[in-house]
């Protein structure tokens, strides 16, 4: 690789870990998301034309923020939004109804805690569809491209263009307050930004269409995202649950998939390559959670299912018992036919493959579920623990119509063979 390739994939690199910072900075003195996204693009560019000349910088964070706040100084400057009087502009500020601007100077260097939880909640406010919330949250703190979010989610870029220019005008006109909620609103808010950081991960976990059955980057960077917002709001049970959550379906990614990117269902995998550092890390972040909180929330019981998976050495020695009761818990908490599904399979596994089935037969006809192509792959599982091939054949085929993964309709045709060829091939869930 050349020095200057080097170099810009240094600057990549640190764009992922300081772009959040660096526009929820900008976003405190500018009041303009709009205006701070393009101060802060304005120092990466900067940054690319300059250092494969000069170098990388020692502290390249400090770099970026230096360079970005004289963008904003001269931006400001050219808007005529800054002046010498900074009585004048105070009472401008407080005739337009908005709060006085802090001196620009010294507000760049004010700690950055609060700029990157202002900027969650802002990327994240539930006045934006869930589509611009995880668009906007991708682009401002997760420093992807347009077209990486257009990639990850297999979505034509000029719609995730539009998607973010429309949640920025969106909030521009409901004037929503560049601030951190406190007290009972930042409570309230927080799982509006869980559910984004949740389907972030889980695309990249299980995605939903395409070629690859896991995005890893996606994964990497809702794990990044969850860290971070623990970091902000530690006293929050739910982040750690999340964090949690996530750590320990990740330490089994290596074992997901084959080398030319099949899946491996769960109670296939080689727990082996099971990923040791980020299972501690999941149940350091579950005991944080259960500390804090009683009764659980909904992504600690999951994490806590997602536990006894990882304590099992092998399928046979899993508790699934416990995850039962863990789903009862969870069912009561959402009321998710999703969830419901998800403790038919537990209960299969507890009590037999006929039990199971009679819970999922119960959920055939339930709306929520219409189109879900995990229904009919799960009672075709069950039918084949019961013998039931022909059965079990029609559901895996039915499974893989509705599938829009390309690798996920491949097991599930494959299976479906099976069952036809008469050749029971019984599977866990990954």
């Amino acid at each position: 690789m050349t020095a200057t390739g080097a170099t810009r994939e240094a600057i990549e690199a640190v764009w992922r870990i300081e772009s959040g910072r660096l526009i929820g900075g900008l976003v405190r003195m500018v009041h303009d998301l709009g205006l701070a996204e393009d101060v802060a693009q304005e120092a990466l560019v900067a940054a690319l034309e300059t250092w494969p000349t000069t170098g990388v910088p020692e502290n390249l964070g400090a770099w970026l923020m230096a360079t970005a706040k004289n963008r904003a100084i001269d931006q400001l400057r050219r808007r005529r939004m800054l002046d010498h009087k900074h009585g004048a502009i105070a009472a401008e500020a407080v005739a337009a109804g908005l709060p006085p601007r802090p001196d620009l100077e010294t507000a760049i260097d004010d700690s950055v805690g609060d700029d990157l939880l202002r900027l969650v909640f802002i990327a994240c406010h539930p006045i934006l569809s869930l589509e611009a919330r995880v668009a906007l949250t991708l682009r401002l703190l997760g420093g992807l491209t347009t077209a990486e979010i257009a990639r990850a989610f297999l979505v034509p870029e000029p719609t995730i263009a539009q998607r973010i220019v429309r949640a920025k005008r969106t909030l521009t006109e409901a004037r929503v307050p560049f601030e951190v909620p406190r007290g009972d609103e930042l409570a309230a808010r927080i799982p509006a930004v869980l559910e984004v950081v949740y389907l972030i991960y889980n695309e990249g976990y299980a995605a939903t269409r395409g070629d690859d059955w896991m995005r890893l980057d996606l994964c990497e960077d809702a794990l990044r995202l969850g860290r971070v917002l623990a970091e902000l709001v530690p006293e929050e049970a739910e982040v750690h649950g999340l964090i949690a959550l996530m750590e320990l379906h990740a330490s089994r990614a290596r074992a997901r998939v084959t080398p030319s990117g099949e899946p491996i269902l769960l109670l296939e995998q080689d727990r082996s390559r099971w990923d040791q550092l980020l299972i501690r890390r999941g149940l350091a972040a579950l005991a944080r959670a259960e500390a804090l909180a009683r009764p659980l929330g909904p992504y600690t019981l999951q994490a806590a299912i997602a536990t006894c998976h990882a304590r099992a050495r092998t399928g046979d020695e899993t508790d699934w018992a416990r995850i039962v009761a863990l789903y009862d818990a969870l069912v009561e908490l959402t009321g998710s036919p999703v969830v419901e599904l998800n403790r038919a399979v537990a209960v299969a596994m507890a009590f037999g493959p006929a039990a199971g089935l009679a819970l999922v037969d119960e959920l055939v006809n339930e709306p929520a579920l219409r189109g879900y192509h995990l229904l009919p792959s799960v009672r075709g599982d069950l039918l084949v623990k019961l013998g039931r091939l022909a059965e079990a054949g029609a559901e895996f085929e039915h499974a893989a119509s509705l599938a829009q993964n390309t690798r996920e309709r491949d097991l599930l045709r494959a299976r479906a063979l099976a069952c036809t060829s008469s050749t029971s091939n019984p599977r866990g869930r990954s």
